[in-house]
């Protein structure tokens, strides 16, 4: 069987579904650099990301025969790695809902004096784990409170409070560096 690039999003799942692995190679290159940015977003690790997109294409290949198509085959797959993401996180003990008094005093190198696009990627890097999390969620790829609460597993209270807290900590940390 011959596969073109214009495949549309229905006829990918139907051949991976049928366990077409060059279906599946091209349903992975489709989202595989979109899925590693949200991974990297959300754990602040490479090496840890790279494990959660692993984790999380097996999880999707084993589990793509349960996708109902309520969403987009894409939604769906963020929604895993996110799921993959902070289950990672949570086994390591490093995502927290306290709200702990670190502060973003960890040793981040500003640069110069310039806000650009760098040094805000790594304020929200700098974000304990928890905070990062929700943060990028709702602010980077547009999630609701009630999904991140979802998908995280916590309360739609916590995830306020941690997007609360995230944004709290990064105005200080670019205040405190001349932004």
């Amino acid at each position: 069987m011959t596969h073109q690039l214009s495949m549309t999003e229905a006829e990918l799942v139907a051949a991976c579904m049928r366990d077409d692995r060059i279906a599946q190679r091209e349903l992975y290159d489709r989202y595989k650099k979109a899925m590693y940015t949200l991974a990297y977003r959300t754990t602040g690790d490479f090496a840890v990301a790279e494990d959660v997109l692993q984790e999380a294409f097996i999880k999707i290949f084993r589990s793509l025969k349960s996708f109902r198509g309520e969403s987009t085959v894409g939604a769906w797959i963020k929604t895993i790695v996110v799921r993959t993401a902070y289950s990672k996180l949570r086994k390591k003990k490093i995502f927290t809902e306290s709200l702990d008094n670190q502060h973003l005093e960890q040793q981040v190198d500003w640069g110069h004096n310039r806000l650009d696009a760098e040094y805000l990627e790594k304020a929200i890097a700098a974000l304990p784990e928890g905070y990062r999390m929700v943060f990028t969620l709702i602010e980077v790829e547009g999630y609701a409170h009630k999904e991140v609460a979802e998908m995280c597993g916590i309360s739609v209270g916590t995830s306020k409070s941690q997007l609360f807290h995230a944004k709290k900590r990064l105005r200080e940390s670019l205040k405190a560096f001349g932004y």
